[in-house]
C-alpha cells in the first residue's frame, strides 16, 4: 500500500516541478517548443572530390597500355605493358614488354620515365620513343612483380632494394 502513495507523491512532485518551470518561461505552456534542426552531416568542402572532364591533351592509362615503343630508326622494339606509380602518384617508371608474340614470351623491361617520350602523331594516337635498340631492352635486368617468381631458368632477381624490381 505504501508504494502506490510514495508512485503518486512523485508524480504529483514532478509535475508541480515541470509546471513552475514552465511558468517561468517566456513560451505558451499550450505551445511545445519546437525542436530545433541541427545542421547536416557533411564533408568539409576540402575533403570533397573534385570531378574533371578529359580534355583532347589528357592521357589515359588504358590507351597507353599496349602502345608501340619505336626507336630513333622509327623501329618497333617493344609495347608498353604497364605503368609504375610512386607514393605521390607520378610515374616512376614504364614497364616495356620486348620479345615475343603476341604478348607471349614477352620480357618485361623497366624504364625510367626520363628516357621515354610520349607525342601525339594525331588527334588520337599517342606513340611512344625511346633512343635505345631492341637488343639493349633484351640485355636489360628483367622486371619481376612482386610476389611473382621468375620463369624456370631465368636469372634470379635483383636485391629487394633494387627500385626497379618493386611494384
Amino acid at each position: 500500500m505504501r508504494t502506490p502513495l510514495l508512485a503518486s507523491a512523485l508524480l504529483l512532485a514532478g509535475l508541480a516541478t515541470a509546471s513552475a518551470q514552465n511558468a517561468g518561461s517566456k513560451t505558451d505552456s499550450a505551445t511545445p517548443a519546437a525542436p530545433v534542426p541541427g545542421q547536416p552531416a557533411t564533408m568539409a568542402d576540402n575533403l570533397r572530390p573534385t570531378f574533371v572532364a578529359q580534355s583532347p591533351d589528357d592521357r589515359v592509362a588504358s590507351k597507353l597500355i599496349g602502345t608501340s615503343v619505336v626507336n630513333g630508326a622509327n623501329e618497333t622494339i617493344g609495347q608498353i605493358a604497364d605503368i609504375v606509380l610512386d607514393e605521390k602518384n607520378t610515374v616512376k617508371s614504364w614497364v616495356i614488354g620486348v620479345g615475343g608474340f603476341l604478348g607471349l614470351g614477352s620480357k618485361y623491361v623497366a624504364v625510367d620515365p626520363s628516357v621515354l617520350t610520349l607525342s601525339r602523331t594525331d588527334d588520337k594516337t599517342l606513340q611512344a620513343r625511346i633512343d635505345t635498340t631492341k637488343d639493349q631492352l633484351r640485355a636489360a635486368p628483367e622486371y619481376i612483380y612482386l610476389g611473382k617468381e621468375p620463369p624456370k631458368g631465368a636469372a634470379p632477381a635483383s636485391p629487394a632494394g633494387d627500385p626497379a624490381q618493386k611494384h
